[in-house]
């Protein structure tokens, strides 16, 4: 009588060789599916391994992430330009759907401030000419309770040469007092919210009757692509997320009016 094989037949030298190309192509497929860069210019790896890091870990430590998502040939830029604020993004999609509670999205959020505050330093000026540096202002209106997207705009902002600061929660009298004293080529406002507008438009009338001449007025943030007539019903001078729009537009507009 034959003995059955209890492991079954015997395979193939040549099956098995097949077996293992099969496996290696689909892995190789599947972590070139991850390094796929999505529509906001992120690898889904480096995203993925960011997200973990600011919500899983428990001793973060924003040096030790920064190293580590170097690692991925990432440079500072990309960072505070791309995955820093698609990361932040994500935490808020996570707290919509219930899956991170709002705790745990506030502390994403501060490890995010640290780790921008450690790519930052890093960042070397565009000081192309030296003899006109632009002066901004980025300020988060009262009762608007973020402040990473500011930081971030701040941070790009300081790349292009600009010298830059930040006012976050401050009154509407104070805002303008402080435009008043600093002059400040360009202001920046950041809205999450449709409540801040009309601060907002407050804010930007008063600057308009006081100053002379009046900075440039910008506005972003979470809310600023989602209102039709955000520019006309508030004032500024333009709507944009990017900080290169703003730098480029207080530029021509101080070239057209000459030397001041």
């Amino acid at each position: 009588m034959t003995q059955d094989d209890p492991f079954g037949p015997t395979r193939h030298p040549i099956g098995r060789a097949c077996d293992q190309a099969a496996f290696a192509s689909e892995v190789i497929s599947i972590l070139n599916d991850r390094q796929v860069v999505g529509a906001s210019g992120a690898r889904q790896v480096a995203l993925d391994y960011l997200v973990r890091a600011v919500i899983k870990r428990v001793d973060f430590d924003a040096r030790l992430v920064l190293d580590e998502m170097r690692a991925y040939r990432l440079t500072n830029d990309a960072l505070i330009d791309i995955y820093i604020p698609r990361t932040a993004e994500h935490l808020g999609e996570l707290w919509m759907t219930s899956d991170l509670d709002f705790a745990a999205v506030t502390i994403g959020a501060l490890r995010l401030q640290a780790l921008l505050g450690e790519a930052a330093q890093s960042l070397s000026r565009n000081h192309a000419d030296m003899t006109n540096v632009l002066n901004a202002l980025v300020i988060v209106p009262e009762s608007e309770q973020h402040f990473l997207g500011a930081s971030v705009v701040a941070a790009q902002l300081r790349r292009l040469g600009c010298d830059v600061s930040v006012s976050i929660n401050e009154s509407q009298q104070q805002v303008v007092d402080r435009v008043g004293y600093d002059r400040p080529d360009m202001v920046l406002f950041s809205c999450a919210r449709a409540v801040g507008l009309e601060t907002i438009r407050g804010t930007v009338k008063k600057i308009r009757h006081n100053g002379d001449p009046t900075p440039v007025l910008a506005l972003g943030g979470a809310f600023s692509g989602f209102t039709d007539g955000i520019k006309k019903q508030t004032g500024v001078d333009l709507v944009t997320n990017t900080a290169k729009d703003v730098v480029g537009f207080t530029t021509k507009r101080q070239k057209a009016l000459g030397p001041r």
